[in-house]
């Protein structure tokens, strides 16, 4: 019952734009899209739910509708290839960048998931492209769950080192923060 008033639920979200003013069809069109395309989800039902309140938290940071798409549909896409949690991505995101594409950080880091440069030396790619959304995010959920597998499954110092701060706590406190304030599904 439960799952079938979810579905009721999304699917109002998708087709309120005929009688809701306001609503973007073109959005609406490429929500659809993304969710018939999307290949990391368990289903449509799970795509389009997750993509609308994880896009509907996003609104506030990125305004862009197609770039919070784009950004959300890597982000699930790159997180459930090495299995960690998206959530977990979009809180990284949350802090490092705030959903700022071309973020720059005062050591060089660079994107949404503040790759530094160095990293694409180290694995033979000196071309890529830190600011190109697929490719940052496919690098710093790697690079995430590198730590996260050599810290045993702890978040904290995964966390610590992915930022660059093992033995302090500032880091992971405010990724967590930001899962549980944000991000945390549900």
């Amino acid at each position: 019952m439960r799952r079938a008033l979810w579905i009721v639920w999304a699917l109002s979200l998708l087709n309120a734009g005929a009688a809701e003013p306001g609503v973007d069809q073109e959005l609406l069109g490429k929500l659809r899209s993304a969710v018939e395309s999307a290949q990391s989800f368990d289903d449509d039902y799970d795509a389009t739910v997750w993509l609308t309140l994880m896009g509907q938290r996003m609104a506030r940071y990125n305004p862009d509708p197609d770039e919070r798409l784009a950004i959300l549909t890597a982000v699930h896409r790159e997180a459930r290839r090495v299995d960690i949690p998206p959530e977990m991505v979009l809180s990284v995101m949350h802090v490092e960048s705030r959903f700022k594409r071309f973020a720059i950080s005062r050591v060089g880091a660079q994107g949404l998931m503040q790759i530094m440069p160095f990293w694409k030396n180290e694995i033979n790619h000196s071309d890529a492209n830190l600011f190109d959304v697929d490719t940052n995010i496919r690098f710093g959920c790697t690079i995430l769950k590198h730590y996260l597998d050599r810290e045993r499954g702890n978040w904290a110092r995964a966390l610590a080192r992915y930022n660059g701060s093992l033995g302090k706590t500032w880091y992971p406190e405010k990724v967590m923060s930001a899962w549980d304030r944000v991000w945390f599904p549900g």
